[in-house]
């Protein structure tokens, strides 16, 4: 089965979760192809163990993100049965628009994958798991952290298509820049917040966990809701971000239904909370019962041991 799989980038590389697609593909029987957008990360994704060949496409059109575009540009060089991208918010975007523009079928938000072309994924804001068969040809994105990554030892050879002349891109207005910070979309460790921190100014402590562990900073519906000061790019919820980090630890946030869809995924939760019948720890790996001020000076102290 030819796969094409849209590789993921983060600043001038490979995203890990690229590996992780490229394992999804391989585990169903599948000969991925890797399409690079700008380029980016093309030497690095031709060492991915599995990948057949690596297709660089490079243009105007990638100097800013615009998923329409970047959509146009890649589908006119993606051949294969099966489409496979992450399941970020650029990820989605150009499968979506890739789907609608070959009139196939897309699956969002996968956590399993199975020959046949199985699919599982969390409905009912993580209530309960769907499983479908789709038939080829479709288009799949996956959730970070759910697949298992693809190894190195690859030699797959690389190729480089120009779209330049085909697809361009002008910026009118730049609204916003983007964060310094990682976002939490694309985070393997996430610390977030909630309206138990007390005061948008107490997120430094926040800060200056995720600046130790390498982390991204998110926060509840309550605290962005609350504080204007904390943006809704940080949220984590049903109405925000869908996360599935290795690591989440949750300070001051009590576990709302909308805020536990986000992020019940993750594969180990510690919960921080002065409430010991909070929410958050019934879904809680670890649980902490203290307020923030008692427990975050103590985890930066062991965590300044390591």
């Amino acid at each position: 089965m030819d796969i094409t799989v849209i590789a993921e980038s983060s600043g001038d590389g490979l995203h890990p979760v690229t590996a992780q697609l490229v394992g999804a593909a391989v585990s169903i029987g599948g000969t991925p192809t890797l399409l690079c957008a700008g380029g980016v990360g093309a030497t690095e994704a031709a060492s991915i163990a599995g990948v057949a060949k690596v297709i660089s496409v490079v243009g105007d059109c990638f100097g800013t993100f615009d998923g329409g575009a970047w959509a146009e540009a890649l589908n006119s060089v993606a051949g294969g049965d099966v489409i496979i991208a992450a399941a970020s918010p650029s990820g989605r975007e150009i499968a979506a628009t890739m789907a609608a523009m070959r009139g196939i079928p897309i699956v969002q938000d996968a956590t399993g994958l199975a020959p046949g072309i199985t699919v599982t994924r969390p409905i009912y804001s993580g209530k309960a798991i769907e499983t479908s068969t789709v038939t080829s040809p479709c288009a799949i994105t996956l959730r970070a952290n759910a697949f298992a990554a693809a190894g190195g030892g690859g030699n797959a050879d690389v190729s480089t298509v120009n779209q330049s002349a085909d697809v361009a891109v002008a910026v009118k207005e730049a609204i916003a820049k983007a964060g310094e910070r990682l976002d939490v979309a694309e985070a393997d460790i996430i610390i977030s917040g909630g309206r138990g921190m007390g005061d948008p100014a107490n997120f430094s402590h926040l800060n200056e966990v995720a600046d130790m562990i390498g982390a991204a900073v998110g926060a509840s519906r309550a605290a962005v809701d609350t504080w204007d000061e904390i943006p809704h790019s940080m949220q984590v919820g049903q109405t925000g971000k869908t996360v599935t980090p290795r690591l989440y630890i949750a300070v001051g946030i009590s576990g709302a239904i909308q805020h536990l869809a986000g992020m019940r995924t993750s594969k180990y939760i510690v919960a921080i909370n002065k409430d010991p019948d909070a929410p958050i720890f019934g879904v809680a790996d670890y649980g902490i019962v203290a307020t923030w001020e008692d427990a975050l000076p103590a985890l930066k102290v062991e965590l300044g041991k390591l």
